[in-house]
């Protein structure tokens, strides 16, 4: 425990001295001492030149050694797969990324395979090597890492875990893409140093992750957050989880390209925003009326939850400020002024790579939990 609390200042203030340390932790100096010439002799932190001295012999300063190992964090999507290789302080050394049209396990799993191999290839060599994988999919998963449930995905491989530890022999980590998205705002995002954020997932369907005082609430089973799946209109359309009226049917990325003529259903998130840029009205008028139906889901969980800040993760979202202005607008008029100016509203700070930086803080942590034990 000692080793972890010391190792847990050290990462969140590098550099520092074992005289800071003591008087932070309340650890008496030759405790200090002993613990972090183990973390030395374990390769995750070393000494640099001395610091400023404050009367006296001028302290040696400890640094993380975030070169002691890799991680990969794999998000899945409906339509692409995002990957990254990282440093064990989230520091993206690689990214790759593929579309993915319409694949079956079998095609999932060798472009998967690819990615994780040629990321192996090209890591540093380091004490610890790859310390392990992380990956998230748009779907259920339970507390078992297995995945249950994709109502957006042809393809399904509910032992994705085992698949992956068997080929390269690391600790690999499934996780629900929203939730994996939170983890990553919180750990690497502007949030990080709020205890209490939604973060919102909007692609082909929704996806809802939740920090509530600093841990993510995963439910019973590991399947909360599915509030894409909320009902706003009681007698809407069926939707694939087998509810009628969901929110995704209105307010995701499908929702809005349905919302277009027959022969503009197939355009791409880059068209649109160029056209909304060139003020093209039946473009602007679809967008705001996909932030009003994006509003009337933030609104229940703004009543809800009471958070901090909600993130929003979305590339038309980001891109183009008519999406997220109608938003703020339509939130404002339906709560309470209180409520809604004690939440922050915010676009994803990390943008498409927040889920795969999620999946690599699962990585990460279990990591530093099994090197320090």
């Amino acid at each position: 425990m000692n080793q972890k609390l010391i190792l847990n200042e050290i990462l969140k203030n590098s550099p520092i001295s074992r005289a800071a340390l003591s008087e932070i932790t309340g650890l008496n100096k030759s405790t200090v001492s002993s613990q972090v010439n183990e973390l030395i002799e374990k390769n995750l932190i070393f000494e640099i030149g001395a610091g400023q001295s404050s009367g006296g012999r001028r302290p040696v300063m400890l640094v993380f050694n975030k070169n002691a190992g890799y991680s990969i964090g794999i998000d899945i999507g409906v339509d692409y797969l995002n990957g990254i290789l990282t440093d064990l302080e989230g520091n993206i050394i690689l990214e790759k990324a593929s579309d993915l049209s319409s694949p079956s396990a079998g095609e999932v799993k060798e472009i998967l395979f690819a990615l994780i191999h040629d990321f192996i290839i090209h890591m540093p060599d380091s004490p610890y090597g790859l310390v392990g994988i992380g990956i998230c999919v748009p779907g259920l998963v339970d507390s078992n890492q297995k995945i249950i449930f994709m109502p957006n995905l042809e393809w399904y491989i509910e032992d994705l875990q085992l698949l992956i530890e068997s080929e390269f022999n690391v600790p690999v980590f499934v996780e629900n893409e929203a939730n994996a998205g939170a983890c990553g705002e919180k750990v690497f995002g502007v949030t990080k140093n709020y205890e209490n954020i939604i973060y919102i997932s909007i692609n082909v369907g929704i996806g809802v992750g939740i920090i509530i005082n600093n841990e993510l609430y995963k439910g019973v089973n590991g399947f909360s957050g599915e509030m894409g799946h909320m009902t706003i209109d009681f007698n809407g359309p069926k939707c694939s989880c087998g509810n009628r009226g969901c929110w995704e049917l209105y307010a995701s990325e499908k929702a809005l390209l349905d919302s277009f003529s027959n022969d503009e259903k197939n355009m791409s998130r880059k068209e649109i925003v160029e056209r909304a840029n060139k003020n093209d009205v039946a473009v602007l008028n679809a967008l705001q009326n996909f932030g009003f139906y994006v509003s009337i889901g933030l609104t229940n969980i703004l009543n809800t939850f009471d958070a901090q800040a909600i993130i929003l993760r979305n590339n038309i979202i980001e891109s183009h400020p008519i999406v997220l202005n109608t938003i703020k607008n339509e939130v404002s008029s339906r709560v309470n002024s209180h409520l809604e100016s004690m939440c922050e509203l915010l676009p994803s700070s990390l943008g498409r790579n927040a889920p795969a930086l999620g999946a690599v803080s699962i990585v990460m942590e279990h990591f530093l939990n099994v090197t320090t034990s």
